[in-house]
């Protein structure tokens, strides 16, 4: 009889090692399913960087058409006539974890109006950035160039290149 209860008590439930063998495989899955969700993250802050900044620059059309062609606008300018959302307000606007700084170039006897506006990822302590590529697009070219590892200037290579 003794035996009978014995093997019926092994049956019962999981050893120690099929228990730890079942958490490291879940740690594993884990890991590989946080690593492919930040990945598909960062693709999307890219993306919503690259539209925001062609919008930005439609946007500035506007803005130097309605002013007769004088000069564009800032961030601030832009938000007080409305064509900019109010997640262009503050000094350092972020957007889909993308940090914008314009530049304004006024009208002179010398040079024509002009803008430039960098798209940096955010960095935050304990999740890294919040995108791989950094992008710059002025007035001159209309034209969107991409850096991995410095904010984008006129002379990176352009997008798709």
């Amino acid at each position: 009889m003794k035996s009978n209860n014995t093997n019926r008590n092994r049956e019962r439930g999981f050893s120690l090692i099929e228990l730890m063998i079942v958490i490291a495989i879940i740690g594993i899955l884990i890991a590989v399913g946080v690593t492919g969700w930040r990945a598909a993250v960062r693709a999307a802050n890219e993306a919503a960087a690259i539209k925001t900044l062609r919008t930005v620059a439609e946007q500035q059309m506007l803005y130097y058409n309605a002013h007769q062609r004088s000069s564009f606008g800032t961030f601030e300018e832009m938000l007080k006539e409305n064509l900019l959302d109010t997640r262009f307000g503050g000094t350092t606007p972020v957007v889909d974890g993308y940090v914008y700084t314009m530049r304004v170039i006024p009208k002179s006897t010398t040079q024509q109006a002009g803008f430039a506006v960098n798209a940096d990822p955010q960095v935050s302590e304990g999740v890294g950035a919040t995108g791989k590529n950094h992008f710059y697009m002025d007035s001159d070219t209309n034209t969107i160039h991409v850096n991995e590892t410095q904010p984008a200037t006129a002379t990176d290579p352009p997008i798709g290149q």
